[in-house]
């Protein structure tokens, strides 16, 4: 997204229990969305703290869940990653 590298969820994990973890990370955001409306700071806060959880819980953030030893490169600039010139091709698809 917009040139940045982000880490995929674990592939690994069972499917129920990456999709009960799809539903908490879709609840928190729109909790986070209802609290930017209503400007409750608090609730806010909450909600943030579910979208990380639910996206640590899947593999987005956190510890590393692959054992290749390869570099964690979340939110990494692609172009300046070992991954450039794949993400120059990228750009050529519609």
């Amino acid at each position: 997204m917009r040139g940045r590298l982000w880490r995929r969820s674990n592939p690994a994990l069972d499917p129920d229990v990456r999709q009960r973890l799809v539903d908490e990370l879709m609840q928190a955001r729109r909790a986070v969305h209802a609290a930017l409306k209503t400007d409750d700071a608090a609730g806010l806060r909450r909600a943030r703290d579910g979208v990380n959880a639910a996206k640590t819980a899947l593999g987005e953030r956190g510890p590393v869940w692959w054992t290749d030893g390869a570099p964690d490169l979340n939110r990494h600039m692609a172009r300046n990653t070992d991954y450039a010139d794949w993400y120059v091709h990228q750009e050529d698809r519609p």
